[in-house]
């Protein structure tokens, strides 16, 4: 039986994915968002058309990718908090697990003594990991990772991909 091998070099080369996702990488938070476009110029309606073709919609994609990368990161964060937010159930696992360990590193060491019973810290640990893994996996997390992962493909691709370039930049290409 032989395996299919599927090029995805050659899908993501199309789209020039790589060399967008690397400048994400070398800036900082602060620059990242310092240049935020303004919503009236991100959600202007008049500079949304119908692509002509597979290459006008590569063209669009790699400059809106570009252009507007503090707002698509913005939009995918606000895609992650309505996520949590919809999935009370993770939110309340992650934030048990981040409240358990920082309550359990604040013991330095230490055994927890209450007036009754005496835990070490291995047994806190132990405790945290019996009753956050079985919430974690109710909670449902990789369905909420994949709904993030459609729902921001979605929404940036499908703005970057109808979302027009600008007068002054598709005529200083069409000089070149």
């Amino acid at each position: 039986m032989t395996r299919i091998q599927i090029p995805l070099e050659a899908l993501t080369s199309r789209l020039n994915l790589g060399s967008q996702l690397e400048g994400v990488r070398s800036q900082s938070l602060s620059t990242r968002f310092a240049n935020l476009r303004p919503i009236s110029e991100f959600l202007n309606l008049s500079r949304l058309s119908k692509p002509a073709g597979f290459g006008e919609v590569q063209s669009r994609v790699n400059y809106n990718l570009g252009y507007f990368s503090s707002n698509y990161v913005a939009v995918a964060v606000m895609l992650l908090i309505y996520s949590l937010l919809t999935n009370l159930t993770l939110l309340f696992d992650i934030i048990f697990v981040g409240v358990g360990l920082f309550a359990i590193k604040k013991l330095d060491g230490r055994d927890l003594e209450l007036g009754f019973a005496r835990a070490t810290t291995s047994q806190l640990y132990t405790g945290l990991f019996v009753i956050a893994v079985p919430l974690f996996i109710w909670a449902n997390p990789i369905g909420s990772a994949l709904w993030l992962v459609g729902a921001t493909g979605v929404s940036i691709l499908g703005h970057a991909s109808f979302m027009d370039k600008p007068i002054d930049t598709a005529f200083s290409e069409e000089a070149v």
